[in-house]
């Protein structure tokens, strides 16, 4: 059963994958007109346009075009003409440093509050912890953003505001750059991380097997963290995902705003310089990882829930 579990979710990653190639090639298609010759602008040279149809691969059929996008094949950048692959390789690396540092600290921080308010149910605790996440997690990403630089950077002058001077591969070796991107990041995912642990663990401390292990005589702390937390990890585990794929492939204002050089600003770079290629190709290592991550999630839940094998 857990085989042929993971062979039907294993094919339909696979032609969600496709599908999401089909639907960036087919919208790149659909572009009015010669793409080559608009892009080009007003009266454009026929070399300039040549130029254009090859990094587009518009000189190609449109099978080879596809062919190519399946094998990860983008083209070359018409902003600065390097190969797309590594112009997104060269992106990737901050981004994919902001992200992992982030699920780090967002797993034990989100979980944690939400253990406590949980065991603090209805007390102060509780209370507190609710109205500051709430709190946090209405307030705009930008607004939030922008408070952290002007009290932490600007007026404190603990941490510096931006990125600007820092090389892509450097900004490991200046952590306080990363402190404030990294806050930002964290800050409405622990809120959410939190309440959906703190009504999972609270839901799995009313049922009945934890009434039996209390009569047992378990103590408090082992039926929480050995009974109730794992019960309440299936939702979080699916919460984790949607974050992995937010951090991935949604950062664009937290790398605007801390001039970040990482994958949102190279697509708002690409955007604002009409560079399809770049954009095309990151749509589709877009949709890539958000499959893969929800595959991956599925997979946790399924772990985290084997009660779930028999009914399937």
């Amino acid at each position: 059963m857990r085989k042929a579990w993971w062979t039907r979710r294993l094919l339909t990653g696979a032609a969600q994958i496709t599908a999401v190639v089909l639907l960036v090639a087919a919208l790149t298609e659909a572009l009015p007109g010669d793409a080559a010759v608009a892009l080009a602008g007003d009266d454009p040279d026929p070399a300039r346009v040549a130029a254009l149809r090859e990094s587009l691969h518009l000189d190609r059929p449109a099978h080879e075009r596809l062919l190519a996008l399946l094998r990860g094949d983008f083209g070359t950048s018409l902003a600065s003409g390097r190969p797309v692959t590594e112009e997104i390789t060269t992106a990737l690396a901050p981004t994919a440093l902001l992200a992992a540092i982030t699920l780090t600290l967002l797993v034990p921080a989100g979980v944690g509050l939400g253990v406590l308010a949980a065991r603090r149910e209805g007390g102060r605790a509780d209370r507190v912890i609710s109205a500051v996440t709430l709190t946090v997690y209405a307030a705009p990403e930008f607004a939030l953003g922008a408070l952290l630089i002007t009290v932490f950077a600007l007026r404190l002058d603990w941490l510096p505001p931006t990125a600007v001077g820092y090389a892509p591969d450097d900004l490991l070796a200046h952590p306080a750059v990363l402190v404030l991107p990294v806050t930002l990041l964290l800050a409405r995912p622990v809120c959410s991380l939190s309440r959906l642990t703190r009504a999972g663990t609270i839901d799995a401390l009313a049922s009945p097997y934890v009434a039996h292990a209390r009569r047992c005589g378990l103590s408090e702390a082992r039926i929480h963290f050995t009974h109730a937390l794992p019960n309440a990890a299936a939702p979080a585990a699916q919460h984790l995902a949607r974050t992995a794929d937010w951090l991935l492939c949604g950062v664009v204002v937290v790398e605007a705003l801390y001039a970040l050089p990482g994958l949102g600003t190279l697509l708002m770079n690409a955007v604002a310089h009409r560079d399809i290629p770049v954009v095309q190709g990151l749509a589709v290592l877009f949709g890539t990882v958000a499959v893969t991550v929800n595959l991956a999630a599925d997979a946790a839940v399924r772990r985290l829930t084997p009660r779930t094998e028999a009914a399937a």
